[in-house]
């Protein structure tokens, strides 16, 4: 039991990832799931989105809350664009995608 100890902290160590390399994972489907959206909203079966910024998110009103990567994701076609925050919980690739406000 004890020489499976140290092999099963190196397997534990070598499946960490840092929170940089989750957010670079977990952005294909930030920007699929934003592209759905705009897809929808705008009529345009064309639009094709890209990730504008990414953040590691734990939200501090919510005891247990789970982190979450939230993604700024713009997306454009058929002469529109929009921008989406897309959140996902980290390491998850089931994400939701919310319009961001046109400014004033």
């Amino acid at each position: 039991m004890r020489r499976l100890a140290p092999l099963a902290l190196i397997l534990g160590l070598a499946g960490c990832q840092s929170v940089d390399q989750m957010l670079a994972q977990g952005g294909p489907a930030a920007v699929r799931t934003a592209e759905a959206r705009a897809r929808f909203e705008m009529n345009c079966p064309a639009a094709q989105g890209s990730v504008l910024s990414s953040r590691s998110v734990i939200p501090m009103d919510m005891p247990r809350a789970i982190e979450r990567a939230e993604y700024t994701v713009g997306v454009a076609g058929c002469g529109q664009r929009a921008v989406y925050i897309v959140g996902c919980p980290l390491g998850d690739p089931n994400c939701v995608a919310i319009r961001q406000d046109r400014p004033a």
